[in-house]
């Protein structure tokens, strides 16, 4: 169940690395409550850095939360089981960055 949608691709493209964002910018960007976001940065399931008691995180972490929150929400997911299958897709999407590259490279040999 992929997120189709460019926009939150794009914010994280736009906000890069840099952990700009607060922990109520990511709870309104994934409509979530404050607590919830919280609550996955605790425990490892979202990046962040603590900085002077604050969670900032990145543009990334947005389409993350994202996609959390749906499995969550929709399948009534665990929030662990959530974040596994989150992390399959991501490496599943950058497996497939990679193979796009080496094909590429291969075709500009020929």
């Amino acid at each position: 169940m992929a997120d189709h949608s460019p926009v939150p691709n794009a914010v994280a493209e736009i906000l890069g690395d840099a952990p700009c964002l607060s922990v109520q910018d990511l709870a309104q960007a994934c409509r979530m409550q404050v607590g919830w976001v919280t609550e996955r940065l605790s425990a490892g399931l979202l990046q962040g850095e603590l900085q002077a008691g604050h969670w900032r995180c990145s543009g990334a972490a947005i389409v993350r939360a994202r996609r959390l929150a749906q499995f969550e929400t929709a399948f009534d997911a665990d929030p662990e089981l959530a974040a596994l299958t989150t992390d399959l897709i991501e490496e599943v999407a950058q497996l497939r960055q990679q193979l796009r590259r080496l094909q590429a490279r291969l075709g500009s040999l020929n």
